[in-house]
This record gives structure tokens, C-alpha cells and sequence, in this order.
């Protein structure tokens, strides 16, 4: 019989780790917790601490690593948290908390209970996940536990012929994509669940992704499917083309989300044997809401509503979804409607396929009065293997501008010429990017041009760069 779960260190077979689930529970109970936050890497503990507050009614707040100081005490204080626990190492960032150890699924890590009030969240609430918006603040999030397992289901029901038996989590737990989609649902299909440790998938931070480790770890361990982020996708194709690799033979998924992808990348990855299919989901949504499968797929799509959830375009082309909905976000008593408004722009065409253009709110609208998703162009140069990340201006100008952050820091810039004119090729005049500059700093959280998951911050972006594209500011007061 095929392990429940692997994590580098044992193979947990499904009754030992419902021991440890079950232990979990246990303690829990003990101390009286009603809010929990962890802050740990992938692994067994973080999976039986997820299941443990989600079998007894523990509302469980997942933050990642990557969040900064600030973030992590707002989401603590926001949630109304009083257990928090902790890998080790990371115990050293909160002096005074009275940590003890504790050992969760065979591993030793920190716990510290917190003076916490209690606050208001919506009923049922059982995990809050936070989203950096662009102001860096996270949100939180409130789910059901019935929306999570709405989605759960669906995603079991609709991959349920790709036969998966093998799933490697490329992305943090506290992401909650792959914690629904990479965890929640292999649990529930029966599959071995592959739980590394990040660092062994060449993952570090938000934003730094060794691509070559990766791909070794993979072929390592054989997975039949995979969740990647746009940018790591694209890192791990200029990796095989450089090195003359392919993916391998084990793959049959390869779930790409998180940000556009765009069709070129698509079929540069099935050119190298990886069966990437771009998907759709919003935490509001509780994670992924539409997916392309292999051999029901449109590149340049992001697929067809998986069986939970439903979808419709609003008047102003903005997508709206219903089916697995969240709670409320916290601090905020606005109630949940039937349909929620991604903020998000696209179309359904006559196969039920979604396509999205972009963020509503970003919409630049020129001088000559064209509407242009930025987006739209940004996925369009990011199709080239020169450009990593691009982010695109224009709002009352005459014509587009662009920053771009290469592939590879030496890259030449012919090169990227080379990818501003292949993308206006394939765009009509009014969306072409006239000017570009490369960036003077990696689109990161470290650089302040990006947010903790990875979103640029469009205007710390452009004030770094007005002067290059000759672009003036709006005054500040």
C-alpha cells in the first residue's frame, strides 16, 4: 500500500498519520486554543496541526515565512490569535513570548500562547489565510469549512482520470492554493503526498527559486503532479533549454497559477515534456476555481469551471463567481453574496473556456482613449524566455511603456528588444510598448517593487523609473 505521506525524513502510512492528526487534536484540546497560527515549513507537522484544527473546530491561521515583521504581528493581533507555532529557528523573532517545545508528528518545534482577546469573525470560520494586497497589509480571509471541502471535492472529482497518485508540494502550505489543491485533495483522493522541505525544491523567501535544484529534487522523486507560480515554470523551462534536459516521464499534471501565464509559456513547457496547464482561483473563491486539463485545454485560457464552482461576466466584463465562497474578511461585517466580484476582467468564450485580461483596477486607458489591460502586454512580453517580470504604464499617455526584469541578470539588451518586438508583433497598435527600460532592482519584497506573494507595486515601480521612461508623476502631498 502507497504511503499517506512522505516528507524526505518517513513515510507516514495513512494510519500513522491520522495517529499524529489525532495527537494534534489532543493537544489542542489540552490548551484550550481557539485560534491558531502556525508559521512552519512544509512537512508532516504543519500536516497533522491543519487537520487537527479542522477536525475539532480550531480555527487554524497558516502565515508564511516570507511575511515580514509587521505583517506577521497584524495578522496575529488581527485573528485574534492565542496559539502560535513555530519551526525553531524562527522563535529568536518573537523574544519574551515564553516559548516551550513541543513535538508535533516526531518533530520538535516552539510554542507560545498569546494574551489574545477574542474577535469577531464570521460563523463557521475555520481557516483565515492572509493575501499581501498592494499596499503590503494582508487581508484576512475567512473559509468555511464547508467551502474547503467544496473545493477539495471538485478537484478530486474533475482530475480523477489523470489517475495521480504521487503529488510534490512546490509551494508553502500557507499558500492556500497548494494547500487546498496540493494537500486538502490528494489527502482525500488516497494519493502519497510528497512534503518537503522547501529548500530542498530550491525555494527560498517569495522570490528566490533555484531552478536547477528543483528540477534535480523532481526527478528524484518521480511526481505525477506539481502546483508552480508563473515565474517558476518559466525559471525551471530556461533551465532544460539551457541544459538540454527534459521533464520527467512521471509528470502528468503540472497546475500553473497565481498570476497570467500566456500560451507561449504553455507550449514552451510541453515542448520540454512538462504538461503545465494554466488554472484560475481567488482566495475569496477558497483557492482554484477554473483549470485547463490535459486533453481538455486551450493555451492562453485559464480552462473550464471545475464542478464546484460557477461563473458569469458582469456588464463591465468583470468576472464574477459563485459556488465555494468565503466567510467575510476579518474586521469587516459586509455580508457574502451569492456572486462575488473578482475585481478581475475576461470572457467566457462558446466552450466554457475563461479568459482573463486583467485587473479592473489597473485598467490604463490612453491618450487617445483606448482601454488597455496592462496585464494583457505584460503577458505578452513575459512569453519571450529573455523577461522574467514586466510591468507595463501608460494611463493618459500617448503610447506604452514598460519595465522589464530579465531572466538572466546579464542577459544582453538586445535580448530584450528582441521580446518587446516579438510581443507587439502579436498586439494591435494601440496596445505596442513604444518604450521600455530594464529594471534597476529585482521585482521583490526586498526591493520594495513587490509585495510579500510576489505582486509587482506598480507605483514604487514607476516612481523608480519615471525618469528612464520619460513618464512624469503625479504630485505627492
Amino acid at each position: 500500500m502507497r504511503p499517506a505521506l512522505d516528507d524526505g525524513r518517513r513515510r507516514w502510512s495513512a494510519a500513522q498519520l491520522d495517529g499524529a492528526v489525532a495527537a494534534a487534536r489532543q493537544r489542542l484540546a489540552a490548551d484550550g486554543t481557539r485560534v491558531l497560527a502556525t508559521v512552519l515549513d512544509n512537512g508532516a507537522p504543519f500536516v497533522a496541526l491543519d487537520e487537527a484544527a479542522l477536525s475539532c473546530g480550531v480555527v487554524h491561521v497558516p502565515l508564511p515565512q516570507f511575511f515580514t515583521a509587521p505583517q506577521m504581528q497584524h495578522a496575529l493581533q488581527a485573528a485574534g490569535v492565542d496559539t502560535l507555532v513555530v519551526e525553531p529557528e524562527l522563535s529568536a523573532a518573537w523574544p519574551g513570548l515564553g516559548w516551550q517545545p513541543v513535538e508535533v508528528a516526531g518533530q520538535s518545534l516552539r510554542q507560545a500562547r498569546l494574551p489574545a482577546t477574542p474577535v469577531p469573525m464570521p460563523p463557521h470560520t475555520a481557516k483565515i489565510t492572509f493575501t499581501s494586497g498592494t499596499t503590503g497589509t494582508p487581508k484576512g480571509v475567512c473559509l468555511g469549512a464547508a467551502a474547503l471541502q467544496q473545493v477539495t471535492r471538485g478537484l478530486v472529482d474533475a482530475m480523477a482520470p489523470l489517475q495521480i497518485e504521487r503529488h510534490l508540494n512546490a509551494l508553502p502550505y500557507a499558500v492556500l492554493l497548494e494547500n487546498i489543491a496540493g494537500l486538502m485533495a490528494p489527502r482525500l483522493h488516497g494519493s502519497t503526498v510528497l512534503s518537503l522541505r522547501l529548500a530542498e525544491l530550491g525555494l527560498s523567501g517569495s522570490s528566490r527559486f533555484d531552478a536547477a535544484r528543483f528540477h534535480a529534487t523532481v526527478q528524484r522523486h518521480q511526481p505525477h503532479s506539481l502546483i508552480l507560480l508563473p515565474q517558476m515554470l518559466r525559471a525551471w523551462c530556461a533551465h532544460l533549454m539551457h541544459s538540454g534536459q527534459r521533464a520527467p516521464a512521471s509528470l502528468k499534471l503540472v497546475a500553473v497559477g497565481g498570476a497570467a501565464v500566456g500560451a507561449p509559456l504553455i507550449r514552451a513547457a510541453q515542448a520540454l515534456d512538462i504538461p503545465a496547464c494554466e488554472g484560475y482561483g481567488l482566495s475569496e473563491g477558497a483557492s482554484v476555481q477554473t483549470l485547463n486539463l490535459p486533453g481538455a485545454e486551450r493555451p492562453g485560457s485559464a480552462g473550464r469551471a471545475l464542478p464546484h464552482a460557477r461563473l458569469r461576466i458582469a456588464a463591465d466584463g468583470e468576472i464574477l463567481i459563485a459556488g465555494s465562497l468565503f466567510s467575510g474578511y476579518l474586521g469587516d461585517a459586509t455580508p457574502v453574496g451569492e456572486w462575488w466580484p473578482s475585481g478581475d476582467l475576461g470572457h467566457v468564450d462558446a466552450d466554457g473556456y475563461l479568459q482573463v485580461c486583467g485587473r479592473k483596477k489597473n485598467l490604463l486607458i490612453t491618450a487617445f482613449g483606448r482601454n488597455v489591460s496592462p496585464e494583457w502586454v505584460e503577458t505578452a512580453l513575459r512569453g519571450h524566455p529573455a523577461v522574467l517580470q514586466a510591468v507595463v504604464f501608460g494611463d493618459g499617455a500617448p503610447a506604452l511603456s514598460a519595465v522589464l526584469w530579465p531572466t538572466q541578470p546579464d542577459a544582453a539588451d538586445a535580448a530584450l528588444q528582441a521580446a518587446v518586438t516579438a510581443a507587439n508583433a502579436t498586439l494591435p497598435d494601440y496596445a505596442r510598448v513604444a518604450r521600455w527600460t530594464r529594471g534597476r532592482a529585482a521585482f521583490d519584497v526586498h526591493t520594495g517593487l513587490a509585495t510579500a506573494n510576489g505582486r509587482p507595486q506598480r507605483q514604487a515601480i514607476l516612481q523608480r523609473h519615471a525618469d528612464a521612461l520619460g513618464l512624469a508623476l503625479e504630485p505627492t502631498a
